[in-house]
């Protein structure tokens, strides 16, 4: 709950630091004045999609934004201080094993996509944004400007991402994602 609260500041911050209004930043998302409030006052935890919207208007990377949210740069990361979002609508878990800090550019995530679970995101929070994806456990089909790939454990998908991408599971699925 804390790191809600966290986050949700550092959403209207970034917001109130660029001048919008919730109908400009509404605009620029594609989310409703009255969504965008509940999260900025914390009162909801963003869904997956809302938050890569909002990623998406602000023009940074959602372990970006996240990231942000932290308070300092350490050079080792144990896995009991490390940053977990869960999409309250999905059950979707991201934890970020090494966040993008100065100075250095790469994010390396750890994600959890349960059985029957999908995510769609409209648009890259940034033009061009590599991808390295591996698939550590069950099956995940992922689709990136409308081609479609089948992944299994051990599995390997590089990609840039200009435009719109969607994972979904059959079966649940455990992946490492490397973005810089």
């Amino acid at each position: 709950m804390q790191n809600d609260l966290h986050l949700a500041r550092h959403l209207a911050s970034m917001r109130a630091e660029r001048g919008w209004t919730l109908a400009q930043l509404a605009a620029q998302s594609g989310l409703s004045r009255a969504t965008l409030s509940r999260i900025e006052n914390a009162e909801v935890s963003p869904t997956t999609q809302a938050l890569g919207q909002l990623c998406a208007a602000f023009g940074l990377s959602m372990s970006q934004v996240l990231a942000m949210v932290e308070h300092s740069f350490q050079p080792v990361i144990p896995p009991a201080q490390r940053a977990r979002w869960t999409d309250p609508q999905t059950g979707f878990t991201r934890t970020v094993v090494s966040n993008a800090a100065a100075p250095l550019r790469g994010e390396l995530l750890l994600c959890t996509l349960p059985a029957d679970a999908s995510l769609s995101y409209d648009t890259p929070p940034r033009p061009g944004l590599e991808h390295h994806l591996l698939v550590n456990s069950g099956q995940l089909t992922v689709t990136v400007d409308g081609t479609q790939y089948a992944l299994r454990p051990g599995d390997c998908l590089r990609y840039q991402l200009w435009g719109q991408t969607r994972f979904h599971s059959p079966t649940g699925a455990e992946y490492l994602l490397f973005l810089t």
